[in-house]
């Protein structure tokens, strides 16, 4: 039986040898267009040995091995096909292992890939991983939105570098979800000011968020609440006694008009809502048109309302356990905002309406976002009766020529019928003047000084009283015997 197998071991033996020695006679020959040595079927390159080894190690979560290996191969193949690759798989290797090192690191490695392979397809995927970074940190909108913020921004260059990506969809829908976060902090905010009547403040918030995120599930309501704070500073400003009614109708048609504009765009961007409703009669009631709604903007708004989800009561009770926001309530069509527009600020706000009252009292222009108003440094405006600005400035009053400015010298007495002043008669103690006045200032500064020291002896006891009174009743309360 021994003697059956003899032959084939004897030629896996030969075979195994020649395989060493680079002479397997299985081999089949090689071209002469190919030009590396070990390339052949039963032979791999060793940049690709390393690439395999390391993918291996980050399917077992071996992170560390993986990146080593990785670093190993592009800093000894640096011309090799699978540098990129190694690359891009460093960043996984980071990214698979989490937290806040590990994503920190990932980010690093991703943003090295972009800047060196722009070009390649893996780059828009990179930018994905760093966009998804962000978004898995991002808080509750109560929270800081540090994160938040920044993911928004990753999506946005996603979407503007790379164009013909088929990444584009995921990262826009990714999007809509990161600023519904974004919007619902800055609703929170608008309302609490909304609710308190710190109605310029919330005019700003809620503004700055109807402007940027018309796409948040809560627009019609942020913009009610916009044109009913407009609403609100018209009942102050006609209550207002200190402003002139010329002043007061500049103002007041400039607060109408925007809750006006307010109310209109929730009956055309928002048609089917109940806000649209509610608002149709504050315009009916400001005696402004009412705007009609055009078929695409009623379908638009009905194709947003279909993609909200809401969220059920055990979702509700899981999402107090976590840091992550609630984003079930996002469209899920719709262009979502790229560039945002500027920001409304309160003190701009409250800027433009002294702007308004100025331009209504003197006669001039109202001046535009941006023109700066020369105003002197020490001039101070008030308004008379007659609606009259008076502009008084901080100089100081100039004697007049004729008259004589008064001296520290003491006067002489003149004697009766005569222009000129009589000297004073000679005193006793003309002698020695300093002498005297020197001995009267020292009693007098002793004096003081002996009514000083019985001062503040006579407080530090009655500090000391107090005290002890105080311990005392410390230790009545103490000691209830």
């Amino acid at each position: 039986m021994y003697k059956k197998f003899l032959p084939v071991f004897l030629l896996v033996v030969l075979a195994t040898t020649l395989a060493s020695a680079g002479l397997n006679p299985f081999a089949k020959k090689k071209s002469k267009k190919d030009n590396n040595p070990i390339a052949g079927i039963d032979s791999k390159q060793p940049d690709k040995v390393l690439f395999d080894r390391a993918m291996e190690a980050l399917k077992k979560n071996r992170y560390d091995v993986a990146r080593v290996t990785l670093q190993t191969l592009i800093n000894t193949y640096p011309d090799s096909e699978y540098v990129a690759r190694a690359k891009l798989a460093i960043g996984d290797a980071w990214y698979k292992e989490g937290g806040s090192t590990g994503l920190a690191q990932a980010e690093i490695e991703y943003k090295d890939f972009i800047t060196f392979f722009p070009n390649m397809p893996e780059a828009a995927e990179a930018q994905l991983k760093v966009a998804n970074i962000h978004y898995k940190q991002m808080e509750k909108p109560d929270r800081d939105y540090t994160h938040a913020k920044r993911a928004e921004d990753e999506y946005k260059q996603l979407v503007q570098q790379f164009p013909d990506s088929q990444l584009v969809p995921q990262a826009k829908q990714k999007l809509r979800e990161v600023q519904e976060v974004l919007a619902e902090r800055e609703y929170r905010i608008g309302r609490f000011y909304y609710l308190r009547e710190s109605y310029i403040a919330g005019i700003a918030r809620l503004k700055t968020l109807t402007d940027t995120y018309p796409l948040y599930s809560k627009s019609e309501t942020a913009l009610y609440m916009l044109g009913d704070s407009y609403e609100h500073e018209i009942d102050i400003t006609r209550a207002s006694k200190r402003l002139p009614e010329n002043a007061k109708g500049k103002v007041l048609q400039e607060f109408a008009d925007n809750a006006a504009q307010a109310y209109s765009r929730i009956v055309t961007r928002y048609p089917t809502s109940p806000e649209a409703e509610q608002a149709k009669k504050r315009l009916v009631a400001m005696h402004q048109p009412v705007p009609t709604p055009t078929k695409e903007a009623i379908a638009q708004y009905k194709a947003e309302e279909a993609g909200r989800k809401q969220m059920g009561m055990k979702g509700r009770v899981m999402l107090n356990m976590h840091k992550k926001p609630d984003m079930t309530a996002a469209a899920k069509s719709g262009d979502p905002t790229m560039e945002e527009p500027p920001q409304t600020s309160a003190p701009e706000l409250v800027k433009k309406t002294d702007a308004t009252i100025v331009a209504a009292l003197t006669g001039k222009p109202v001046p535009k976002d941006g023109d700066k108003t020369d105003k002197p440094a020490t001039s101070s405006s008030s308004s008379d009766g007659d609606n009259n600005v008076s502009v008084s400035t901080g100089s100081t009053a100039t004697p007049d020529k004729n008259e004589t400015a008064p001296s520290s010298e003491p006067k002489s007495e003149a004697a009766p019928g005569s222009d000129t002043a009589v000297p004073a008669p000679a005193q006793v103690n003309d002698a020695a003047p300093d002498a005297a006045q020197s001995s009267s200032s020292d009693k007098t500064k002793t004096a003081t000084a002996d009514e000083k020291k019985k001062e503040d002896d006579s407080s530090t006891d009655k500090n000391e009283s107090t005290s002890k009174k105080k311990k005392k009743g410390l230790f009545r309360k103490m000691i209830p015997f």
